[in-house]
């Protein structure tokens, strides 16, 4: 019989892998906490139009897309934001603004199986709704930041840019948005020649031309300067100029928060999806070329999907992409070692007691495995050795006429002999 394999794009986690995912979602649900967010659920299977609405070419072209038995076209998710946006057009309509959302789950994408990026993969996606202001944008960049923080990187970068002043220009000159959507798609590629042949191709001035060739090169992490040198660049097309007033505010608000956040401007900087409309931003570590973290403005989709005009931003948190970029970075995970306690039988005859005194203590909050293979005591005592149990616990005959049993500590390789009813308090007490 042929052995069965992972779909190509799909993976298991063993035990290690899947305690170090667990260990980044709870730390996201701490950030979520600390925040304000709430949490909300909302269903892998959603319906093709609403997550194709403005997901960007890109995204469309990869999606797990297909016809249910009820005839309805529909997709899994590939994307967090038009499931929030929908339930916040329509269920959550008339809740008091701002929202603060939080989810956490697996998604879709049809993409070419490589490092850091498979066809399911898990984020934690944090949503901000109604508030235009640049403290809600400065707030999603912060809570990014405590993430990264808490879990433990190191050397993490922000790449930060603003969707309005490429728009701002191509839209004073008239531009088509599916143009404009195509021309940010190669930018988001960082195919930037192809971009300005598209734009010239579509008829734009040659100041046009000139101004986003200087801006597409124009990067780097002297906030005043690359601000400074955009605000000259673009002082002649009004929507620009505001954008870039809005980023310089967003980053401001940064900066007085104390956080120190290491940023990049990169003022030709675009991403794939077509909601964006205003700061946009990334999070990179040194050893990993792909995005940990992306996220910005959107103020036009709730309306989209037939909600009243509601401003929102947010950002979506690779999980599985910060497990690589811990384990290139060999951080060590912050947890309290649990106790771990194995109850052995010395025969048959008194596996029950076993079993009675494993619940004992289960009921009191330990963890406890109950010797289920029936080996004799020595062998048993090596599995748990070498499987990092800390404290076994033997029970024997002549111990139980007492009421009382073996507690063997692993590590310090001593025993003695202990009430049951103490059992809880004495393992409670031990160092593990």
């Amino acid at each position: 019989m042929s052995a069965f394999k992972t779909v190509r794009g799909m993976r298991d986690f063993l035990p290690e892998e899947a305690k170090i995912m667990r260990y980044i979602e709870e730390k996201a649900r701490k950030t979520a906490k600390l925040y304000g967010y709430k949490e909300i659920i909302t269903p892998v299977v959603e319906s093709y139009e609403l997550v194709a609405a403005k997901a960007g070419e890109e995204v469309r072209a990869r999606m797990y897309a297909f016809e249910d038995l009820g005839g309805r076209k529909v997709a899994l998710r590939p994307e967090f934001t038009a499931s929030v946006a929908r339930l916040v057009a329509t269920t959550m309509r008339n809740e008091p603004k701002p929202l603060r959302l939080f989810c956490v789950g697996s998604l879709y994408r049809y993409d070419e199986p490589q490092k850091g990026r498979f066809r399911e993969f898990w984020q934690s996606n944090f949503e901000l709704m109604g508030s235009e202001k640049p403290e809600a944008d400065a707030e999603v960049l912060l809570l990014t930041n405590t993430l990264m923080r808490t879990v433990g990187l190191k050397n993490y970068t922000f790449k930060i840019g603003h969707v309005g002043v490429l728009r701002g220009i191509l839209s004073s000159e008239s531009l088509k948005e599916e143009t404009q959507n195509h021309v940010m798609q190669l930018m988001d590629k960082k195919q930037h020649e192809e971009a300005l042949g598209i734009v010239k191709e579509a008829g734009a001035s040659e100041k046009c031309l000139k101004t986003m060739q200087r801006l597409v090169s124009l990067r780097g992490s002297n906030i005043a300067n690359i601000l400074g040198e955009m605000e000259k660049l673009v002082r002649e097309y009004e929507a620009a100029s505001e954008a870039v007033k809005n980023l310089g505010e967003i980053l401001r608000l940064v900066k007085e928060s104390g956080e120190k956040l290491d940023i990049t401007i990169d003022a030709g900087f675009a991403r794939g999806l077509e909601y964006y409309t205003g700061m946009i931003f990334e999070v990179y570590t040194p050893e990993l070329d792909i995005a940990l973290a992306g996220g910005g403005r959107y103020d036009k989709l709730v309306e989209l999907f037939g909600g009243e005009p509601t401003p929102a931003v947010g950002v979506a948190h690779g999980i599985d992409r910060i497990m690589l970029a811990m384990q290139e970075q060999r951080t060590s995970l912050t947890t309290v070692e649990e106790k771990r306690v194995m109850v052995i039988p010395v025969n048959e005859g008194l596996i029950n007691e076993a079993l009675k005194i494993s619940e004992m203590l289960r009921n009191e909050g330990i963890a406890v495995e109950t010797e289920v293979m029936r080996r004799r005591v020595t062998k048993a005592l090596e599995d748990a050795d070498r499987r990092g149990i800390s404290h076994v616990i033997i029970v024997g005959e002549r111990e139980l006429k007492e009421e009382a049993v073996i507690l063997r500590d692993m590590q310090k390789k001593e025993q003695n002999e202990v009430k049951i009813k103490e059992l809880a308090e004495k393992l409670n007490l031990s160092g593990a």
